[in-house]
């Protein structure tokens, strides 16, 4: 007899058995063992074993598979942000969308712009990217001015728009050597506004060239700026542009040698900002940094500042041995600049009209166009 017919048999006879009485169950216990050749004591437990509850009925139909490939999508675009920053970005890509590809469902739309972040991870956890090498330091110390600008060891009042970071990324390669493009990047630390300029070389005209070109586009006043030691920042240039001729004075400050932390706002975006979009190539052409300014004012910076949640850190406090940090909700810089006090009525007009001006998705594809052409160039020299 084989284990199917076994099984079989004791499906039938089971009922039969646990509604008898006790003279008839070993009856059918005697004729349950020599029909299956079972020992007593086994088929005992087989035919006292309860059966398993009947399969649950299915419940509603999973609404996420629908919205994964919007959400997809979005993601991609948005350069893969963290689920609380695409949390945050949904609402101000959403509008876009129908345009971009296909008409989405209103239910749809509401059951993306309620998503949580931990639903958000675990929909894109089989398509996350890893990451990533790291670059050169190219900073070197510029000796001659260390007596005259401070050290920055203190907290500005970072409540208003104006404090800035500053920082340079080098675009060397695998060697220092010789002339090649840098990225200079400012972000201001009460909103995340950022912004990236490209120069040949460090020299002090180009860098005060591009800083000038800077302050001409911001939507608020330079009120302080924070750099390294490095020497493309502390010269006589960028002194006198910043504390001559001018009713009201920069505070001009740099941070301690070889502490990065002093400069955290702005490092962390030499990697969201730079590194991630052009990556460790060396770039040894002149011709390159027009090409760079292009991308970065006609495209990356108005994507990153009007379309771009950023998270800012409200406490940190040391329990023992561990350290408890508590975030603000994540909001985009130009969310942050419309909701501050210190930004006039006219300029947040300024601001609200060139934001319905852009298109995320459109911005993406200026970005990618652009990176063709950098790439390309790069390639034919």
């Amino acid at each position: 007899m084989g284990k199917k017919s076994k099984r079989e048999y004791l499906e039938r006879i089971r009922a039969r058995y646990r509604k008898a009485l006790k003279l008839a169950k070993g009856v059918i216990l005697d004729e349950f063992c020599e029909v299956c050749g079972f020992h007593r004591k086994y088929a005992i437990r087989l035919l006292n074993q309860k059966t398993k509850p009947p399969a649950r009925k299915p419940g509603r139909p999973s609404i996420y598979p629908t919205i994964l490939l919007a959400l997809k999508r979005i993601w991609f675009a948005s350069d893969q942000m963290c689920s609380k920053k695409l949390k945050a970005a949904l609402p101000h890509w959403l509008p876009f969308y129908d345009a971009e590809f296909e008409p989405l469902p209103e239910p749809l739309k509401a059951k993306l712009t309620h998503i949580s972040a931990a639903t958000i991870d675990r929909l894109l956890r089989p398509v996350r990217a890893s990451a990533p090498q790291r670059g050169l330091s190219g900073t070197r110390p510029g000796t001659l001015l260390k007596n005259q600008i401070p050290l920055h060891t203190d907290h500005w009042d970072v409540t208003r728009p104006g404090f800035l970071e500053a920082d340079s990324v080098a675009h060397c390669g695998n060697s220092l050597a010789g002339n090649f493009v840098w990225s200079l990047t400012l972000t201001d630390i009460a909103t995340g506004w950022t912004e990236n300029r490209a120069t040949w070389n460090k020299g002090a005209t180009g860098v005060l060239a591009q800083i000038r070109d800077v302050e001409a586009k911001l939507p608020f006043l330079i009120l302080g700026f924070d750099c390294d030691n490095g020497s493309e920042f502390l010269n006589y240039h960028l002194l006198r542009y910043f504390t001559h001729g001018r009713k009201q004075k920069i505070q001009f400050t740099r941070s301690r040698p070889y502490r990065k932390d002093d400069n955290a706002h702005v490092e962390q975006k030499n990697w969201t900002h730079v590194r991630q979009l052009l990556g460790y190539q060396r770039f040894d052409q002149p011709r390159l940094v027009n090409l760079l300014n292009t991308l970065y004012t006609e495209a990356w910076c108005p994507y990153q500042n009007f379309f771009c949640p950023t998270q800012k850190l409200l406490s940190k406090q040391r329990i023992y041995a561990k350290y408890v940090k508590r975030y603000e909700s994540p909001k985009t810089p130009f969310q942050r600049l419309l909701e501050s006090d210190q930004i006039s009525a006219k300029t947040k007009q300024q601001l609200m009209a060139t934001y319905q001006t852009l298109n995320p998705f459109t911005l993406k594809r200026q970005i990618e166009q652009h990176l063709k052409e950098i790439f390309a160039a790069l390639r034919s020299y």
